[in-house]
C-alpha cells in the first residue's frame, strides 16, 4: 500500500541582477551570496494514507506542478522532505520522457522501463497497452507524427498498464478527447477501488469531487486550505471571484457542511425558500413534483445591471443545473439603494431522490468573473424523494415512454 508524507516543503530559484553576478558567485564562493531567493513553494506539508485520493487545485502559477516534480524527484526540494513508500506511477508532463524519432512502440519500452518494468514485463503488456491506447498502426510510427491527444493515450497506457501503490496524475488529461478522458477516468476509479493512492490536479470540478477524500488549495506557492472537496472546490471559485472590497468566509451549515460567501455586498440575498404548489416552503419533495426557488434581493447601492443565478448541487457538489437571468434574457437595469426584487423559477423536481443544495449568485453579467455583489454556496438544502414514481437508478428523472412489439412462433405439432 502507498503512502505519501510531505513535510516543511519548498522549493526556491536563485535569482541574480546580472549574469556577472552569477559568476563572481561561482568565483568567490566564499564571499557573500550575491543572488536573491524566489520562492515559489514554502512550508508544504501534508499526508495521503494508503488508499486515499487527495486533489490539488490552485490557479496557474501557484506551484501544483512544482509540487508534484518534487515528489517523483524529478526536482530537488530546498527544504523539507518527501516520504513516498510503494511502486509509484506519474503522468506528469505530455509525453515526459518520449523521444520524437523513435516510433511509439520504442517508447513503450523506453517509459515502461523508466518504471522500473522489465523488458519480458513491457512485452507481454503490449497487447493491453496497444488495446487501451486505440492509436492503431499509429503504434509503429514516429512520435513525431502523433497528436498531443495521441502522445496522452500512449503515456497514460503505459503509465497505468499494472495497477501502481501511488498514481500521481498532472493535468496532462486535459489534453485528451471526451471519450479518452472518460476511460481513464474510469481506470483511475477502479485502481481507487484496489487500494491505489491517488494524488491528482486538475481544474475539473466534477473530476476532483467524484474521486477525491480530500483536497488542499495552492496559493502564492503556499497551502491555504484543506478539507472536503466541495468546500476547498467553492472557496477556490470565491478566490477567484473575490473583487476589492470584496471578502470571502466559510462558516459550518446546520448539516455539518462548511458554507461559503464572497461578494462586495452590493447587492445581497435576504431570504430564499423552496415552495410547493400551494406556496408553502418545504425541505422535502417527491420526484416530479412542480417547485417554485423564489429568491428575495436587496440592493444595497446603486447597481447599474443585475443578474441572479442559481445552480443545483448534489450531495458531492457536483453541477446538477444552472443557469441565471442574464442567459434568460431578464437582468435588471438601474436597481437604487434599498430596493428589493423577489425572483420566482418554477420547475418540475426532475431529480433522483438524495439531498441537494442551492448556491445562489449576484453579478453584473454572465459570470461571477465581473462585479461579484454575492456569491453564496449552500444558500439551501432540500431533499428528494421517491413517492410515486417507478424505482430508477440515477440523478435525473427522464420519463421513458416505452412501446413493445412482441413476435410469437407457434409451432404446429
Amino acid at each position: 500500500m502507498g503512502t505519501i508524507t510531505i513535510t516543511n516543503l519548498g522549493k526556491a530559484y536563485k535569482q541574480y541582477p546580472t549574469r556577472w553576478s552569477r559568476l563572481a558567485e561561482w568565483l568567490t564562493p566564499t564571499n557573500k551570496p550575491r543572488h536573491q531567493l524566489k520562492w515559489v513553494l514554502k512550508d508544504i506539508s501534508f499526508s495521503v494514507k494508503p488508499g486515499e485520493a487527495l486533489g490539488i487545485i490552485g490557479i496557474n502559477g501557484a506551484g501544483k506542478s512544482t509540487l508534484l516534480k518534487m515528489i517523483t524527484g524529478t526536482t530537488q526540494p530546498t527544504t523539507g522532505s518527501v516520504n513516498i513508500t510503494g511502486r509509484v506511477a506519474a503522468l506528469l508532463e505530455l509525453g515526459m520522457g518520449f523521444h520524437p524519432d523513435f516510433t511509439g512502440r520504442q517508447n513503450v519500452y523506453m517509459a515502461g522501463q523508466l518504471l522500473g518494468m522489465s523488458v519480458e514485463e513491457i512485452t507481454n503488456l503490449m497487447p493491453e497497452i496497444e488495446a487501451f491506447a486505440e492509436i492503431g498502426d499509429y503504434i509503429d510510427q514516429p512520435v513525431r507524427v502523433y497528436s498531443s491527444g495521441m502522445q496522452m493515450r500512449v503515456a497514460f497506457s503505459v503509465a497505468t498498464a499494472r495497477r501502481p501503490d501511488v498514481l500521481i496524475v498532472d493535468e496532462a488529461l486535459s489534453v485528451g478527447d471526451a471519450y479518452f478522458q472518460h476511460k481513464s477516468f474510469e481506470r483511475i476509479r477502479q485502481f481507487r477501488k484496489q487500494g491505489t493512492t491517488l494524488l491528482i490536479v486538475s481544474h475539473d470540478r466534477a473530476a476532483i469531487q467524484s474521486i477525491c477524500d480530500r483536497a488542499i488549495l495552492l496559493e502564492g506557492g503556499r497551502l491555504v486550505k484543506e478539507g472536503a472537496p466541495e468546500e476547498v472546490m467553492d472557496f477556490y471559485n470565491a478566490l477567484i471571484a473575490e473583487r476589492e472590497n470584496s471578502t470571502v468566509t466559510q462558516a459550518t451549515a446546520e448539516d455539518g457542511r462548511i458554507q461559503t460567501t464572497s461578494g462586495t455586498g452590493e447587492a445581497s440575498v435576504v431570504d430564499i425558500a423552496l415552495l410547493d404548489e400551494r406556496g408553502e416552503r418545504v425541505e422535502a419533495v417527491d420526484v416530479g413534483a412542480v417547485v417554485t426557488l423564489r429568491v428575495k434581493v436587496q440592493t444595497n447601492v446603486l447597481v447599474p445591471r443585475l443578474v441572479l443565478g442559481y445552480m443545483i448541487k448534489d450531495k458531492l457538489g457536483q453541477h446538477i443545473y444552472g443557469t441565471n437571468t442574464h442567459h434568460l434574457g431578464m437582468p435588471l437595469y438601474d436597481m437604487q439603494a434599498g430596493d428589493l426584487v423577489e425572483y420566482s423559477f418554477t420547475f418540475p423536481a426532475n431529480l433522483g431522490a438524495g439531498s441537494y443544495s442551492v448556491a445562489v449568485a449576484l453579478t453584473s453579467s454572465d459570470t461571477h468573473l465581473g462585479n461579484n455583489y454575492e456569491w453564496r454556496d449552500l444558500a439551501l438544502l432540500f431533499t428528494v424523494i421517491n413517492i410515486t414514481k417507478p424505482i430508477f437508478a440515477g440523478c435525473v428523472w427522464l420519463e421513458p415512454s416505452i412501446s413493445l412489439h412482441r413476435q410469437i412462433s407457434h409451432v404446429t405439432q
